[in-house]
């Protein structure tokens, strides 16, 4: 005698069905659809709203762009008057001569600007207090402090030529925010690194040379480069010290009666070489890190499987 089946009672979820199949994305796919670990997929709808919204930003974008060029054009900015000082080879020098200083400035900051932020993130990560402390005192006051009134300080204060207060200033100001990124950098890279270094008898200063600065600069190459562009568009400041920097050369430009004050046009022109600078900052920082990809040193080993066996000396295997 067979017992019929007792049917659940109501309310009651009955018996699982077959679950739906779910058709698996393929990784390239999901690449091309944006796919995240921070949110899922966005499905036909999601795309087509964000399509939307991307040409409508566009559009809004490309709407304000005429109109910035209708205003120019119709004030008479791109007139051939207004762009014919260009053209004088004095002009031409002025603005050359100014672009140099600007970069011999640069350089001469981003140098010294590295080597204290150097310094500084090393008294930070020191395991001696005072020193510790010092380093933490310096990197605080000279970040908040601002670049203007260091440069302004060095210069009347001081009595310091030009350049030199315009280096120093901006020297304090990025070597401190610097040394923080440098700081977090080595911080960032994972404990057991350093304890597996240790562990090899390593001291520490190749620990830090060897194995914790080599990683930290990938992950802080970005930032670096960020600061570096900071410290490039802050040598404009040097104008207000009466150094002959491009900022400088283009004021000289701007306010001459004689070139019928081509005001738009000298910010035009010097606007679109600081932002070629700029950008030829990024693209070397781009290249440096395609090629510390490249590098033998970084690239994967492979390691034998292991083989079962006795991990004593002498030991022999399962039999």
């Amino acid at each position: 005698m067979t017992t019929p089946a007792s049917s659940p009672p109501p309310g009651a979820p009955g018996p699982p069905g077959p679950s739906p199949a779910v058709s698996p994305r393929s990784p390239k796919r999901a690449r091309r659809h944006g796919a995240s670990a921070l949110y899922d997929i966005p499905g036909p709808r999601a795309r087509a709203r964000h399509l939307g919204y991307g040409v409508l930003t566009g559009l809004a974008l490309a709407a304000l762009v005429a109109w910035v060029i209708y205003l120019l054009v119709d004030t008479g900015q791109f007139s051939f008057v207004k762009w014919r000082p260009f053209g004088y080879r004095g002009i031409q020098e002025l603005l050359l001569r100014g672009l140099g200083n600007t970069l011999k400035a640069f350089a001469m900051a981003a140098v010294l600007a590295l080597a204290l932020g150097g310094v500084l993130a090393a008294g930070r990560l020191s395991e001696h207090r005072p020193v510790r402390w010092l380093s933490m005192l310096l990197v605080e006051f000279f970040r908040a402090m601002p670049v203007l009134v260091m440069i302004f300080f060095i210069f009347v204060a001081l009595q310091v030529q030009p350049l030199p207060a315009l280096v120093a200033g901006l020297t304090l100001y990025n070597g401190s925010v610097l040394a923080e990124v440098f700081r977090s950098g080595v911080r960032s890279v994972d404990r057991g690194q350093r304890e597996a270094a240790y562990a090899l008898g390593m001291r520490k200063t190749q620990v830090m040379t060897h194995v914790l600065v080599p990683q930290a600069v990938r992950a802080m190459l970005p930032t670096i480069i960020s600061q570096l562009v900071v410290a490039l568009k802050d040598t404009s400041l040097g104008f207000l010290i009466t150094y002959e920097e491009f900022l400088h050369a283009g004021r000289l430009i701007a306010i001459n009666m004689d070139y019928t004050m081509p005001f738009i046009p000298v910010v035009i022109v010097i606007s679109a070489i600081y932002i070629g600078l700029c950008m030829l900052l990024s693209w070397f920082a781009t290249w440096v890190a395609r090629r510390e990809r490249g590098n033998v040193k970084n690239e994967a080993v492979d390691v034998a499987p292991a083989v079962a066996g006795s991990a004593m000396p002498g030991g022999h295997g399962p039999a």
